[in-house]
């Protein structure tokens, strides 16, 4: 097999990114610099900025941290669901896109990720657009429903993911947080370039900074699309 393409799907971070609480959540500063012979940096940022990972241990008790999620998960067959037509701010992914999805282009195979491409990454530059608030504070963008969710927590998938801050969208609470991650599943969150990415056939690589305890990490995600489908031994 032949990659014919790597996508980048990450966000690059600055201190202008959008966060869940609308305030700076990163901020890269200069410690040494040339004149005293080299340059050193330090930063200090939130865990769930940017394109990153939720680990199990992000909302259950006892579940995987970041640094204990296995590496053969972090390799995965990815499923893009293109729902950029159906995804206005209140969006939610029923199970019937998944499984149109299905009779398009086969079985969800077991260790994929299935990432909902709503388009909502447009707005990344724009940070109070892409989280949205209204007067309340509640904010608005597309995700994942309740039911999709814990459908999709019973199939032998590594994970979900999508172009938003969170899969949980419109919905009351944290219903989608908690069927996956309370199946032991990951979470990706603020994809970028999606649009890039075939339905299938490519391998989606998320890899996070491995930190010891932790519930949540950035990430380097990178799309790897083949000439076709391959194997991963």
């Amino acid at each position: 097999m032949i990659c014919k393409e790597l996508i980048d799907l990450t966000h690059p971070l600055h201190e202008g990114v959008p966060t869940w609480s609308g305030r700076c959540g990163f901020r890269l500063e200069i410690r040494l610099d040339y004149d005293q012979g080299l340059r050193v940096h330090s930063f200090k940022s939130h865990a769930g900025i940017g394109t990153h990972m939720d680990a199990p241990s992000h909302f259950i008790p006892g579940g995987l941290n970041i640094d204990q999620i296995p590496l053969e998960h972090l390799l995965a067959p990815a499923c893009v669901l293109d729902l950029r037509e159906f995804a206005g701010p209140d969006f939610l992914v029923e199970l019937r896109y998944v499984e149109s999805y299905e009779k398009k282009y086969g079985p969800i195979p077991a260790g994929a990720v299935v990432i909902a491409f709503t388009g909502w990454d447009r707005y990344w530059n724009q940070p109070e657009k892409y989280r949205n608030p209204d007067k309340t504070g509640k904010m608005h963008f597309p995700g994942f429903s309740a039911a999709c969710a814990e459908a999709l927590s019973q199939r032998p998938i590594a994970g979900i993911g999508i172009d938003t801050l969170s899969p949980d969208g419109a919905n009351k609470g944290f219903p989608v947080h908690l069927a996956m991650l309370g199946a032991g599943k990951y979470i990706l969150e603020n994809l970028a370039a999606l649009e890039r990415m075939p339905a299938k056939g490519a391998f989606i690589l998320s890899l996070p900074i491995p930190l010891v305890g932790a519930s949540e990490s950035g990430i380097r995600a990178i799309a790897l699309a083949f000439s076709d489908n391959p194997k991963i031994c």
